[in-house]
């Protein structure tokens, strides 16, 4: 009788053990994924991208990450009334350097800004950064920057 409950035994565990060893393949649904939204972004908003990056380069020590500069040493961009009311200043500034005594906001400066050797291209990009995130301007074109000559 033992040798019969083992051979049941023995049998049963090799059927659970069979049954569970099936195919290892499950099946899947095929799933399409949703395509995101492609959201273009308007020849302004590409420059104030490219620009915040640039300004992230080059600007971001004297100006500060706020824009708001160093009292006395570096004037703020955020606001500045000198990018709105100056601009061909400003741009011949980014484009080229400046020294020289200035007044933004009401505060006097005078410092060095060094030509940081940007492209016209790279130069628009970081004025429509500065004059679309902290201040209110038209967009800054290629055209107007190469006017601006030393």
């Amino acid at each position: 009788m033992k040798k019969n409950n083992m051979k049941y035994i023995i049998t049963l565990v090799a059927l659970v053990v069979l049954t569970s060893c099936g195919d290892s393949k499950k099946e899947t649904k095929a799933t399409t994924p949703i395509p995101k939204k492609e959201i273009k972004k308007t020849p302004l908003e590409a420059s104030v991208a490219r620009g915040r990056e640039i300004y992230r380069e080059n600007c971001v020590t004297c100006h500060m990450t706020s824009g708001k500069g160093v009292p006395g040493a570096f004037p703020p961009l955020n606001p500045s009334n000198w990018l709105t009311e100056k601009r061909t200043e400003s741009i011949h500034a980014v484009k080229y350097g400046l020294k020289g005594p200035i007044e933004v906001n009401g505060q006097s400066y005078d410092n060095i800004m060094l030509s940081l050797g940007l492209e016209n291209d790279e130069v628009v990009d970081v004025m429509n950064y500065t004059i679309q995130t902290w201040n209110s301007g038209d967009i800054v074109t290629l055209e107007e920057v190469e006017a601006v000559e030393k």
